[in-house]
């Protein structure tokens, strides 16, 4: 190919051409014949450049091309950065056509370069952010943070590759399961404050109740069953408040103690109920007056096992039967056990009244006026003999609270006066009835904090202010209770719908998701059907609670089962992390990865956990082929580094270069190992031994032409010697037809292409046309044509035609010399 582009260009680089102008034909010398040589060469430059020329050719064309069209037409074809700068180089100030060509080219592919680098940059930039966001702690906006991102991978999608593709993929699969911890945290604390709430209504509604029954006055006893009731939804709410959350000690301090105030109340009033009889017989026996020492006795032993609270104040029936034994008997008639009962109730009159001087030197009101309230009743209950030693204390004691009544309403009636005009205030404001009943307590609790007034009028105005705020507030709470009958309706449907479904469930062949998704929405809207009713929900949240219970059995059962699976998926994966032959081993993860898709429902947690032991395994397995990857690259780099050598070494033979130059550098080419090399050093390597293959056979052809025109010329000089012939021409002219040395030349002539002189062209015309016979005879399946220039060379040397006529030996050496070129 080299000689060729020289012979094609050769016209322009030589020097009778530099001093004429550009494209002025060069002059010729009077022998030439009349044709146009630029002519020629302009053909020969066109026919180039139809077919499929090569970079370089098309490089000298823009350069050296004959014709404005022809450089102009190369220079359009070029499409190598390198080439194209070279073309520039020479076309600048010698051809504008050409240089704005490949300029703009150049322009074009340092534009697109620049695009492609610029989306490369973004890809990268893309995966970096997804990774970081996927190890990020910062969770605003986390979604729209991830949204964003893969709105601009859809944009670049197409130009990433396979591991690009997948380390974002990896990423943003990491960053959903992030999304989900987040939104199981928010459901988590969620939860909690749900609790919290529902824990701190609890210890609200106990102290209201304790409150409202140790309130003084007439205050009608509750019903046992309403208390019990009352009691045990309470504490069915607070175990829900309590579980799987943390609970202050504070919390759990208060709730167990106003429960127990609660429960003992309640065995006071079932105790009470049970004697209600035997008090209404005794009260009986009083009033006809009979066996008073009896009945005192009698009282006072029931009045003992009753065993009344001290906080509540006293039943109507236990304050007759308490009188009835205050009415002392006889002295003589007292026994041990009075007096028994006598020390015990001076020992806790003592007790009280210490309490109350530590109550009243703190200054603390509320406390001072409870225990102020209970010595006097101890009191009121010790004969002349026990109380007399604690008359003087008990009075100086009821004066000191007195200067504290005083000076707590001198400093609480500005706060009780401003907690009146608030009250006044909100009972004209126009605001929602929920937060408008808040504040109403609100501003309650603070007035009860105060110790209440002993302003009559003060207390009134508060009152009345109160019940004016609240009025609005009434037919809210009136339709909230018709709310509460709503929710539990939809509490008795979904208990319904609940039943019926696990009634008809088939679990052998039921959809397990959508078991579960039941499950979710159950408790969602059981949740959701609120508020209710706490009394009549009761029997409803212990059915629900069955029911869901009937529900997750089998849930549990099939969340175990699947869990199971994906743990023995876990131990077949990391088995296989030092598995040989690795293709195998990641073959099977990834038929792994698909089984763990089809296995169905799991705990959240669980199959995290089971999730990142799986994913750490398989990330173990691909880093083996991961790092033989980058073993074979590093040997494939070796190895263009050595063939890019050979290569070098190669380019500067040509095909004029001698056979063992040839052999060797086909040698060494051929020893490289073409499955070590890369796609595109292969094909060069193999493109060049191509190359120095037909070199090696053009060299061969050329010496054995050479080989045939010597032994032609010693057969004109007077004879070869024996050993100079081969020894298979005798065998390859056995049974051939005998030539003429003319017809012999003329078939030589025929099959170099070359013109026989006009004498021979009769013989010629016939000799093709005999050919031609012969080829249909043999279905045009000939020698190729050296083996039949061969043969015939074989046939002049050995039948003797050294006597032939002369010229006709130079005739048969100028065809095979044309044949060999």
């Amino acid at each position: 190919m080299a000689a060729f582009i020289q012979k094609l260009f050769k016209s322009r680089k030589s020097s009778p051409t530099q001093d004429l102008p550009r494209h002025q034909p060069p002059a010729h010398d009077g022998e030439e014949s009349g044709e146009d040589p630029r002519a020629e060469q302009r053909e020969r430059q066109r026919r180039v450049l139809a077919g499929e020329a090569p970079e370089q050719t098309l490089a000298q064309l823009a350069i050296e091309g004959i014709t404005a069209e022809i450089r102009l037409e190369a220079a359009r074809r070029l499409t190598s950065q390198g080439v194209l700068t070279d073309v520039m180089k020479h076309s600048k100030g010698r051809d504008k056509g050409v240089y704005q060509i490949v300029k703009h080219a150049l322009q074009t592919l340092k534009e697109e370069a620049q695009r492609q680098e610029a989306i490369a940059n973004t890809i990268r930039t893309l995966i970096a952010s997804a990774e970081d966001q996927a190890r990020s702690e910062d969770t605003t906006l986390y979604q729209a943070r991830l949204d964003a991102l893969l709105n601009q991978w859809h944009a670049v999608e197409a130009q990433a590759s396979a591991e690009q593709s997948q380390r974002f993929l990896e990423a943003v699969h990491r960053c959903r399961q992030r999304l989900q911890d987040i939104e199981a945290e928010q459901q988590e604390a969620l939860r909690h404050d749900e609790q919290r709430r529902q824990r701190q209504e609890t210890l609200a509604l106990l102290a209201e109740t304790l409150d409202g029954l140790t309130a003084p006055g007439d205050t009608p006893q509750p019903s046992v069953s309403a208390l019990d009731a009352l009691l045990r939804t309470q504490e069915n709410r607070w175990l829900e408040a309590t579980r799987d959350t943390d609970v202050t000690r504070q919390e759990q301090k208060s709730y167990e103690a106003r429960m127990l105030a609660l429960r003992n109340y309640l065995a006071a009033l079932r105790r009470l109920a049970q004697a209600r009889e035997s008090i209404e017989q005794l009260l009986a026996a009083e009033a006809a007056a009979s066996d008073t020492v009896d009945r005192h006795e009698q009282a006072r032993t029931l009045l003992q096992e009753l065993a009344w609270p001290a906080p509540f104040p006293l039943p109507p029936q236990l304050t007759q039967l308490r009188k009835l034994t205050g009415k002392r008997p006889e002295p003589q008639l007292r026994d041990r056990a009075d007096q028994a009962e006598q020390a015990q109730s001076a020992a806790a009159l003592k007790t009280t009244l210490d309490q109350l001087q530590s109550a009243l030197d703190a200054k603390q009101f509320r406390e001072s006026k409870q225990l102020l309230k209970t010595a006097q009743h101890l009191f009121k209950a010790l004969d002349e003999s026990h109380g007399k030693r604690f008359q003087a204390r008990l009075q100086l004691l009821t004066g000191q609270f007195r200067e504290l009544s005083d000076w707590q309403g001198f400093v609480t009636e500005p706060k009780q006066i401003a907690l009146c005009e608030q009250m006044e205030y909100l009972a004209e404001q126009p605001m929602e009835p929920e937060a408008k009943a808040e504040r109403i307590k609100e501003l309650q609790n603070e007035w009860r904090a105060l110790g209440g007034s002993s302003d009559r009028t003060l207390w009134t105005r508060f009152k009345t202010a109160s019940d004016r705020a609240f009025e609005p507030c009434k037919a809210y709470f009136e339709a909230k209770t018709d709310l509460k009958q709503a929710n539990l309706d939809k509490r008795q449907a979904i208990c319904q719908q609940l039943q019926t479904f696990l009634d008809n469930a088939d679990w052998n062949s039921i959809d397990w998701k959508g078991v579960e998704r039941i499950h979710q929405t159950a408790r969602q809207e059981w949740k959701e059907a609120w508020p209710v009713d706490f009394r009549e929900n009761r029997p409803l949240q212990k059915r629900f609670d069955a029911l869901l219970r009937a529900l997750e059995k089998p849930l549990d059962e099939e969340r175990a089962r699947n869990e199971a699976q994906k743990r023995a998926i876990v131990e077949r994966a990391r088995a296989l992390i030092d598995h040989e032959p690795l293709q195998e081993a990641m073959n099977e993860a990834k038929s792994l990865q698909a089984e763990w898709k089809s296995i169905g429902i799991t705990r959240h947690r669980e199959d995290r956990k089971l999730w990142q032991a799986f994913r750490q395994a398989c990330d173990q397995i691909f880093a083996r082929r991961d790092a033989r990857n980058q073993a074979r690259q590093q040997a494939t780099e070796a190895a263009d580094r050595a063939a890019g050598e050979r290569l070098r070494e190669s380019a500067g033979i040509t095909e004029t270069a001698a056979a063992p130059t040839l052999a060797e550098a086909l040698a060494r080419l051929d020893s490289l190992d073409l499955s070590q090399l890369s796609a595109p050093v292969r094909e060069r390597v193999v493109a060049e031994k191509q190359r120095l293959a037909k070199a090696q056979r053009q060299r061969q052809l050329a010496d054995t032409v050479d080989h045939w025109r010597t032994l032609i010329a010693a057969s004109a000089n007077g004879g070869i010697a024996p050993e100079q012939i081969p020894d298979h021409w005798r065998e390859r002219i056995d049974g051939q037809p005998a030539f003429s040395g003319r017809e012999l030349v003329i078939r030589a002539e025929i099959l170099a292409g070359v013109d026989s002189p006009e004498s021979d062209q009769q013989q010629r015309m016939e000799i093709q046309v005999k050919r031609l016979a012969e080829g249909l005879g043999q279905g045009e399946k000939r020698d190729d044509p050296l083996a039949e220039l061969e043969l015939l060379v074989a046939q002049w040397c050995l039948n003797a035609h050294t006597t032939a006529e002369p010229g006709l030996a130079d005739r048969l050496a100028s065809a095979l010399g044309k044949a060999r070129g």
